[in-house]
């Protein structure tokens, strides 16, 4: 059964630390952001680079017309780690 996006999900908590612990941010509203939702799915805020790597995508991977490869930095996933379960 494939898997579909619930858009009614709400948030639930942050993973990791916050772009402004992390020092990622200039302080705008364009922060990046890592959060599990209520359903237990998780949503990541990050730059739209799609247009970007699209052409350069590792084979087997695609990135679907109602997607977008965003892209956040790399201190703010191994920030989420304790934060994401083995299972």
């Amino acid at each position: 059964m494939a898997w579909n996006a619930d858009p009614a999900a709400g948030f639930s908590r942050r993973l990791g630390l916050s772009a402004a612990e992390l020092n990622a941010t200039d302080a705008t509203p364009r922060c990046p952001e890592i959060w599990e939702l209520d359903n237990g799915d998780v949503a990541v805020v990050g730059h739209d680079l799609t247009a970007d790597y699209r052409h350069r995508l590792p084979a087997g991977v695609h990135v679907g017309a109602n997607e977008r490869l965003v892209v956040i930095p790399r201190a703010m996933l191994i920030s989420a780690k304790p934060d994401i379960p083995d299972a």
